[in-house]
Formats: C-alpha cells, sequence, structure tokens
C-alpha cells in the first residue's frame, strides 16, 4: 500500500536519505537508491534523489516496502545499546569540539561515513555514543571519502543541522584540506576549473573530467613546501564540493595524491622506503558561522599517524603556520 508521509517542522532540511533512516531504519541505502532510480518515491510528485532537502509541510510517497525489507531487518531496539564498548571509545576520542550545537570529529583514514554494500562499520552507526546527555542523536551534515581523514562536523539537533547544510550549501563554509602531491603542481598557486561526472568503469564507477553532462567543479591550491619536484605539500581549498573533487583535479593537473591508485594509477606512489601507501589527502580545517550564535569558529584536525611520518620523512613542518588557511591567503 502506498502511503503519503508529511514532512514534519522539525525535520526539516534533513536530506531525504537520512529521513529515510529515521523512518524506516530497515530499508538499506541500496534498496533506498533503487527506488528513487525508479521513481516509486517521490517528493511532491517529483521524482528526487538521495541528497535532496526537504522543507516542511512537503509531501513524501512511500511505496510498498515489504519486498525491500528483509523478514530478519528491524529497527533497532531503542533501549538496547547496540554500540561495542570499542566503537563507544573510539568515536569519543575522536571528538575534536562539541558545544551545544556542534561535534567536530578528526576521521581517521580507513573507516567510512556512511554505510552501503559491505560496509557494515561506519561512523553513522557509532553516533549514539555521542549524545552525552542529549534526547536528540547528532546528524551528519556532510562526508569524507573512506580513506580521507579530517574534520567531520554534526549537528547536536535537527534545527543545528539544518543551519550547518545551508552554510555548506550558501559557500559561507570554508574547508582546506592538505596532501602530497606526487610531483609540484605549475604554477605553485594557482585554480582548477574541470567539471566532472560519474563514470562506470573498471573496478567500479569513478568520477571523470566531462564538460558535456558534469557538475561545474572548482579547487583552488598553494604548494606550502615542495622536495625538488619530486614531491609536494599542497593545500587545497574546494570551492564546490563534488565527489572525489580534489583527487580527480590533482590528477588532472598531473600530480596526482600520493597514494590515490584509483585517480593516479601507478604513478600516484612516490619511491622510497618507509613511505606509506595510504592515501595522503587530509581535511585540515574547517571555518563557519556558527549555527546559532553567528560568530565564526575555525576547527582543526591534527595529521593521522602515516601523514605524520611522511612529513617527518620529507623534513616538512605540520606547525609552520597557526593559521591553517595562510596558505590560500591572499
Amino acid at each position: 500500500m502506498v502511503e503519503i508521509l508529511a514532512v514534519r517542522e522539525e525535520e526539516a532540511g534533513q536530506r531525504l536519505d537520512r529521513w529515510f533512516k529515521h523512518r524506516f531504519p530497515a530499508l538499506g541505502h541500496a534498496r533506498l537508491e533503487k527506488l528513487l532510480r525508479t521513481g516509486q518515491i517521490r517528493i511532491d510528485g517529483k521524482r528526487a534523489k538521495a541528497g535532496a532537502r526537504l522543507e516542511a509541510g512537503q509531501s513524501v510517497r512511500i511505496p510498498p516496502l515489504g519486498a525491500f525489507i528483509s523478514d530478519d531487518a528491524r529497527p533497532p531496539d531503542k533501549g538496547r545499546d547496540t554500540i561495542s564498548a570499542a566503537d563507544r571509545n573510539l568515536i569519543r576520542q575522536l571528538v575534536l569540539y562539541r558545544d551545544d550545537e556542534i561535534i567536530a570529529l578528526n576521521k581517521p583514514p580507513g573507516l567510512a561515513v556512511q554505510g552501503g554494500t559491505g560496509t557494515e562499520r561506519h561512523i553513522d552507526g557509532m553516533l549514539d555514543a555521542l549524545r552525552f546527555g542529549s534526547s536528540e542523536r547528532p546528524r551528519l551534515v556532510h562526508r569524507l571519502d573512506r580513506d580521507t581523514s579530517g574534520v567531520l562536523l554534526l549537528g547536536r539537533t535537527a534545527a543545528a543541522a539544518a543551519k550547518l547544510a545551508e552554510a555548506f550549501r550558501g559557500k559561507t563554509t570554508r574547508k582546506i584540506y592538505w596532501a602530497i602531491t606526487v610531483g609540484v603542481p605549475r604554477p605553485l598557486r594557482g585554480k582548477v576549473d574541470i567539471s566532472i561526472a560519474k563514470h562506470p568503469g573498471q573496478g567500479g564507477e569513478r568520477m571523470m573530467p566531462d564538460d558535456e553532462v558534469g557538475k561545474h567543479a572548482v579547487s583552488y591550491y598553494s604548494v606550502v613546501e615542495n622536495l625538488g619536484r619530486k614531491a609536494a605539500w599542497v593545500a587545497l581549498w574546494p570551492v564546490t564540493g563534488r565527489t572525489h573533487q580534489l583527487r580527480v583535479h590533482m590528477a588532472e593537473v598531473g600530480t596526482p595524491i600520493q597514494g590515490d591508485r584509483k585517480y593516479g594509477g601507478s604513478v600516484a606512489f612516490l619511491a622510497g622506503g618507509g613511505l606509506s601507501r595510504k592515501l595522503h589527502l587530509h581535511a585540515r580545517a574547517i571555518a563557519l558561522p556558527h549555527p546559532r550564535t553567528g560568530r565564526p569558529i575555525i576547527v582543526t584536525a591534527p595529521l593521522p599517524s602515516h601523514m605524520q611520518a611522511t612529513w617527518r620523512l620529507f623534513g616538512f613542518d605540520p606547525n609552520w603556520s597557526e593559521d591553517p588557511f595562510a596558505a590560500l591567503a591572499d
């Protein structure tokens, strides 16, 4: 039986996939995507995508879900803590900043932000451990790739999450990434303006330059230090927020990020003993207006261990400036 559900006031600003996660926790993400692709889920009668932001009063069409939920899939018992002690300890150790509206984490490389096919352990599944006495579960407001580390923001209330999401959409949030590139970008400071789109390929889907159907993507970069012509420490500012944007852009200008086999192939690995082959891309800092007070806040994340080792090996100083945005300042 088809249902039509209205979006409540407190749900305004949520992504459609997050709304389903709370309303229908037994419906897996892959199955949700299939329902969206086939047009069975609609917002105000129109087709929708998982990332669509909801507005209070909108009508969401819900098709019969019985065929998409296995018999043993049940919503979690709210009275039972389903987070292991190890994961509870891990997620709390990642907290960089916390107040009544925001939690900022230092996401480690290799840990997914959300679940998917074959991904059972992820940050989204641990968020109940970050309630800290609140009646509301923290909400993700953006994502990082599984292998990218660094600052990840959460809204502690639905209203705070909506304000944070608005700040990301309105470009009032600045994000700075640090990376090690194979080779040195030329010029040493510049702008990459290359549209990208998702395309099928060997080993799964990947983002590719595409001027015809691709989405506009702009990144600024600045070389902080370099090791001759061999490698560079690069600060990156993604103006737009496309999937894998920085990885694609750096590969397209001929200097892939160290460890990025997906976009750099075998070229994305510097020769030398003791150098980690993990992806060297880190969300170093985020600056944004506070969702309640509007005052500017900056959250900075220390480098993960494999990148710290590379900085030491190359003789780079991660404390070269107290301002994480100094490299890209005018």
